[in-house]
């Protein structure tokens, strides 16, 4: 279970979970001094990548980087803790915002949207199961009742 979050002002903080370091961001940037490379939270991510060089890293955030969902699509403000992510070989990120299940490949911080997404879909709402093991994870999306779209695999911290 995840600890309380950090300061109310800022939103962002992180946790340790088993052999997992999960960290959770606020890409509500311009609430927080922005998401821009020197911006507070982007300094504090990489002070907290750098003080927990855990084997798995996930992270979570609310506006994602990459999304090929039609209402919102990508946002580019928080391209830098994505980036910071990146360069401290984080393994799994998590975004919402666009109602919809999208599933990326590992791509860079350029990485160019359609040809990384391997699967979309927008007709079933659910829940995404993370299973967090020593050096792997496991996910699996649940659709709600009466759907019957499904998504899972498993993957290896780097």
């Amino acid at each position: 279970m995840a600890p309380p979050p950090g300061d109310p002002k800022t939103g962002y903080y992180s946790y340790e979970l088993g052999a997992w370091h999960i960290i959770v961001l606020n890409s509500e940037c311009k609430d927080v001094g922005g998401c821009e490379v020197g911006a507070p939270q982007e300094k504090w991510l990489r002070a907290d990548l750098a003080a927990h060089p855990s084997a798995c890293t996930l992270a979570y955030w609310h506006k994602p980087l990459f999304s090929s969902g039609s209402a919102h699509g990508n946002d580019l403000t928080v391209k830098p803790l994505w980036q910071a992510l990146y360069d401290a070989n984080a393994d799994v990120i998590v975004n919402g915002h666009d109602h919809d299940y999208e599933r990326f490949a590992p791509q860079t911080p350029d990485g160019d949207v359609k040809p990384n997404s391997e699967v979309r879909d927008a007709t079933a709402f659910g829940v995404l199961k993370l299973t967090l093991k020593a050096g792997a994870y496991d996910w699996q999306f649940i659709p709600e009742a009466g759907k019957s779209f499904t998504d899972s695999g498993s993957g290896v911290c780097h």
